[in-house]
Parts: structure tokens; sequence; C-alpha cells
């Protein structure tokens, strides 16, 4: 005899209602959802008081209520019942149901039969029909009705299952086996062949929908050892009774066994709705509810992962080594117990609520990639800044550094990146990369323009200081040389410092038009330092003059102070210190650093000196004024923003000049009036 099982649970009630609650209970107390696709269900049908329970009592050693023979021939199944079958691999459920043709439903009462045989041959693998000997060949046995009920119901199935049906034979007769295996297929097929079918299955064979096995036991009551004998025969064919070519070999699993408990459940409620039964269908839509809720709980604990949560909250503080991989290992964690717990599920489902669940879990992680991403730009970033200055402060040229700045910080970031990426996502960390290129564009850019104008105002400095007193003094001098020196003056230290700002810009690797347009500023700024200077100096030129006037006045050309004596002439020297004077004021009235030819100094000399320009006659004098050369405001060939002073203004000064020299003349004529006296004095005295 089999070993004692666990419990029998009431599956379905005689009512039809199903009792998920029992079924949750079994599944649970058994372990079953820990098999995956290894397990077998094996049911029994039969007409009422026909020993099925007996027999999957001694053939499984299950717990069915059994008929007490003493009280006659009654109801004792009622509605479906399931058991673990005790000490058979695989995983084994035994499902009894109740028996047909009971007189207690009644004969209109067939519906719960039909229903019954539906879900059984939808959800077991092997359907063992109980009948006696006798009936075989007899044309109205009781099991003809049961068979023919059986094929009616599998045209239900969208898409059958292969089931194998295999016939006990109950209280053997002396008849040969081979011959009660001949007739009882030709019933078989008869009975096949008059069941009506569809368009789709008018021919096709029983074969198709069903494996035929049969089998027979002796009489219980009259050779009960002999029978022990047989189910335990018979009982060795449902080891390993889901492996090819066994008892269970050629059918398909409906569902692995983790979904089992909400497949019988959603099978029984299509049946009970009346309609027709989709298996490949209700394979999908068991998947999918079954998948979907793997994943749901996985994702939850993903979520609430410590380990996670302590790798995610840290990168809310600065860049994580091994980010990438430590969070690809966690994930790879909750997918791969996504993917053993779902491994039987029809593959396209499974398949797609697993890339559903990693979505969602990449989704949740992404703000931590993300916040990786921009410390590791931030970090980047600062290396670059950081490194350039060390080098420029070395001295190395602008352009190598940034390029060797650039390279080594890209490759950290690159690195960086690397090791952040996670293995499961095909996230793209470009836009970050650009944005890291154009804040070091920036920073090159400004730090080059800050270098560049640090160098220009050092090299502007060094002009100023080479050219504002070296140009003060000669326009001091303010001879015919003057201007000349000056343009000498403002080439030599131009050029020389174009070339060290050449030399001192060549490592920024400017582009050629850049470089020259550095160049010409430089160039323009030294022209308008000598510019301003000859403006500034302008504004003091008839203190200059004045001071012109007095030097050469009052001294003599070897600097001692002049003794106006008889042999003095004043007027000669009083014309040599106002042209001198007159020189100066003719060098200071227009800025001449371009070699241009011009005719100020003749025209002032000509005008304020020799006095050569006059009016010709009476009539003309009243037009005078206009005739003036001086009464203009321009110098002709003398461009208007190199003009310094005006030639009204040369005129207005030179009156000034003179007002403010004439007592300087007075003095030296009284002065030689005095000597002259003394003199004539000293020649009268008598001897």
């Amino acid at each position: 005899m089999a070993q004692v099982s666990l419990f029998p649970v009431q599956l379905i009630d005689r009512k039809g209602c199903f009792n998920d609650g029992g079924l949750d209970h079994f599944v649970r107390a058994t372990k079953l959802a820990n098999h995956g696709v290894s397990y077998a269900v094996v049911t029994v049908m039969g007409p009422q008081s026909s020993g099925k329970s007996t027999l999957l009592n001694h053939l499984f050693g299950a717990k069915f209520i059994e008929m007490d023979a003493s009280e006659g021939r009654s109801q004792t199944t009622q509605g479906i019942w399931i058991e673990k079958c005790a000490g058979i691999v695989p995983f084994t459920i035994a499902m009894d149901l109740e028996g047909t043709d009971g007189s207690e439903r009644g004969e209109d009462d067939t519906a719960f039969e039909k229903q019954s045989a539906l879900f059984a041959l939808a959800i077991a693998d092997v359907v063992l029909i109980n009948m006696w000997c006798h009936d075989i060949g007899r044309e109205h046995a009781a099991n003809k009705p049961l068979l023919k009920m059986v094929f009616q119901v599998m045209m239900r199935l969208f898409k059958p299952r292969k089931t194998t049906l295999l016939f006990v034979i109950r209280d053997k007769t002396k008849t040969p086996l081979e011959k009660l295996d001949q007739t009882l297929r030709r019933e078989i097929q008869k009975i096949w062949d008059a069941v009506p079918k569809s368009e789709a299955h008018k021919s096709t064979p029983l074969s198709e929908f069903f494996n035929v096995e049969v089998t027979v036991l002796s009489s219980y009551e009259e050779k009960e050892e002999q029978l022990k004998e047989q189910v335990a025969e018979l009982r060795q064919r449902f080891f390993n009774s889901i492996s090819p070519g066994r008892l269970a070999g050629d059918g398909q699993r409906l569902v692995p066994a983790s979904g089992f408990s909400f497949s019988a459940q959603q099978i029984w409620k299509v049946i009970k709705e009346n309609k027709d039964l989709d298996l490949p269908a209700h394979k999908v839509m068991v998947a999918t509810v079954q998948c979907e809720e793997i994943a749901n709980e996985k994702l939850r604990l993903f979520s609430a992962d410590k380990a996670l949560l302590a790798l995610v909250e840290a990168t809310k503080v600065g860049p994580v080594p091994g980010f990438g991989k430590e969070l690809s290992s966690i994930l790879d964690t909750y997918r791969s117990g996504y993917d053993m717990e779902t491994i039987y599920f029809d593959e396209g489902v499974r398949t797609a609520k697993g890339q559903h669940l990693e979505s969602k879990a990449l989704d949740f992680v992404h703000p931590a990639y993300s916040a990786m991403l921009g410390h590791l730009r931030s970090k980047a970033f600062d290396s670059f800044k950081t490194r350039l200055e060390q080098l420029l402060n070395k001295g190395e040229a602008f352009a190598a550094s940034v390029r060797t700045c650039y390279q080594s910080c890209m490759f950290e970031f690159d690195q960086g990146c690397a090791d952040a990426a996670i293995g499961q996502a095909n996230w793209d960390a470009s836009k970050v990369r650009e944005k890291l290129c154009r804040d070091i564009d920036a920073h090159k850019l400004s730090v080059c323009d800050a270098k560049l104008s640090e160098i220009i105002a050092n090299y502007e400095k060094k002009l100023t200081v080479a050219l504002i007193e070296p140009v003060e003094s000669l326009f001091e001098d303010g001879s015919e040389d003057t201007w000349p020196s000056i343009r000498r003056l403002l080439k030599r230290e131009t050029e020389a410092a174009v070339l060290e700002l050449s030399n001192a810009i060549a490592g920024f690797r400017l582009d050629q038009a850049t470089s020259d347009k550095m160049v010409q500023n430089l160039r323009s700024y030294a022209r308008n330092v000598v510019e301003e200077k000859a403006r500034e100096e302008a504004g003091e030129v008839l203190i200059r003059m004045k001071k012109r006037f007095s030097a050469v006045f009052k001294y003599d050309k070897d600097s001692m102070p002049r003794h106006w004596t008889e042999k003095e002439d004043i007027r000669t020297v009083l014309k040599d210190a106002q042209s001198a004077s007159l020189r100066l004021l003719s060098v200071m009235a227009a800025i001449r650093l371009d070699v241009k030819p011009d005719k100020i100094e003749n025209l002032l000399f000509s005008s304020l000196m020799d006095r050569t320009v006059a009016v010709s006659s009476t009539r003309d004098r009243s037009i005078g004024a206009s005739a003036d050369p001086l009464a203009s405001s321009t110098w002709e060939e003398v461009s208007p923003k190199d003009m310094l002073i005006t030639p009204v203004q040369c005129k207005s000064l030179w009156k000034q000049f003179e007002a403010e020299t004439v007592d300087v003349v007075t003095e030296a004529i009284l002065a030689q009036g005095a000597q002259g006296a003394f003199a004539s004095n000293k020649r009268k005295r008598p001897e």
C-alpha cells in the first residue's frame, strides 16, 4: 500500500462554489509552489459508487471518503476534492470527482457533471476512467455516456492539451487483456467518431487529443491480495510520470506550480460562466497576473533594499566608487529572483514583465545615477581648473597646458562614467560630457582672456614707461628734429614690445587674425600714448614758450646770464628768443607721427614774425580778417585728428605770449640804457 498523505481538501463543493482559501492553504502546506513545472495532476472519473475514491486511496495513499458498502450504494464524493499523493515523484495531486449518473442530482441535472469534467480535462495530466469489466462491449454500458461527455467537453477547449486517458477495468473476468483492450478501443473510437465536432476538428484523430492506456484490476472483494499487487504495479507508472515516454510525458504544462491556484480559480470561473475555455489565452492570462505580482513584490523589496538605499544616499554627498557595479549587482539579484520564480510561465509574458520590472527599478535609481554624473562632472571641472592654474604658474605654455589638462580630466570623467555605468541600463552620459566640455571651453576662454589681458597690460605699461619721459624730453627741446626723433623712438619701442608680445602669446596658439589684431592694438596703444602726451604738452605750450624765451633771451649760448651792455643787440636777441618760442609752438601745433610735410612753421613765422602777410590795399582791409591765414580752425595738409592747436589758437597764444614777455624786454632795454648812460657820463667826466 502507498504511504499516507496529509489531508484531502474540497476544492469545489456540490453547488459549484470554489474554495479558494482552502486551495491556497493546500498550496502553502504542501509547498506546491516550489516545484516549478515538476508536478502532475491525476483525476478519476466514473459512475457513482464505482470505487473511484477507494482506487485513489489505494493507489496514492490518499484519504478520500469511501462508500460504506453496508449502507448501500449512494453518493459519497460531493463536488471535487484534491489531495497530495504520498511518496510520488514528481509532486502529484490526486483529484477525486463526484460520480456520474448519481440519483441525487437527477437525470436532468448534468450541468455540474459536464463542468467538472471540463475542469478536470483542463488541468489534469492523467484521467483515470474507472469502469466495470462486464460493461465492455455492451451497448448500454454505464461508461458510454461518460466517454461521450468527456469527448464533448473536450471540444469546448479552444486548443486542447493532450491528456492521457487511463482506463482502469475493474473486476477483471477471464477474458484476456488483449481482447478487452481491442474491444474497448473500438468502442472509444466509435464514440469519438459520433461526437459532433467543429469544422476545425472534423477530421482530427482521437490520438491528437488523447493517449489511451488500458489496465485491469481484480475484484477487491474476491482477490484482495492480487488487487493490492496490481495497484502497487500501477502506482509505479506514476513515478516520473511527466518524463518523455512516461504516462503523462506527452502533455504540455499549462502553468507552473506557483500559478496553479490562480489558474484553477480562473478556469473554474470561465467554466461556470459557460464560456469556451481558451487554454492558450488562459496560459497567457495566468502568466500575466502571476508575473506582475512577482515583479511588483520584487520592485517593492528592491526599493527598500538597505544596501541600495545606502548607495543612493551616498550619491547625495559625492561620487561613489564602484557605484555601477554595486548597483548592477543589487539589481541583478532581484531580476534573477524574478526570473527564477517565473521561469515556467509563458516566455513572452515573463520576459515582458521582467523588462518592465527592470525599467521600473532603473527609474528608481536614475536620480542617483544622474547625481553621480553631476559629481563626476564637477570633480573633473574643478580638477581641470586647478591643474591648469598650476601649470600656468609654472610658466607652461597655455595651449599645451589646456590640452594636457583637458585630456587627463576627460579621461578621469570617462573612467568615472564607466565605473558608474549600470549594466542593465543603456544610459548615455554624452549630454553631461558635452556640458563638461562646454564648461571647460568657457573656463579656458575666460582664463585665456585674463592671461592675455594681463600680458597686454604688462606690455602697455612697459611702453608707457619707455615713451612718456623721452617724449616729454623731446617736446621740451622743441627743435626741428623733435617729431623725427619721436617717430624713431616710437618705432623702436613699439617693435621691441611687439616682438616680445608675439613670443609671449605664441604658447596660446591663437589664430593669425587674433594675433594680428593684438599686435595692431599694441601698436595703436603705443601711438596713442605719444598722442596723449602730445596733447598734454600742447596744453602747457604757453608755459614752455615763455620758458624757452627766457632761456634764450636771458642767457647766452654758454648758458651764462646776459649783461645788457651797449654791445648786446637786444633786437637780435629778442628775435632769436621769439623764433625759438615760435618754433616750439609750431612743433606743438600738430601731431606728426606720419611722415607728411606741412607748412605750419612757415605760416607761423610768416604771419607772426616776418609779418609778410598783409592786406594789399585799403579797399581790401574790410575783408582783411578773412584773408588772415591764421584766422582758421584747421591746418592745411593736417588731419583733424592730428591737430593739437588750431591756427587761430596759435595766433591767440602768440599775442598772450608777447604780452607776457614784454616786461622782460623792457627791463633789458632799460638795463641797457642805464648801462649806456653810465658809460657816457664816465666818458664826459674831466680828467
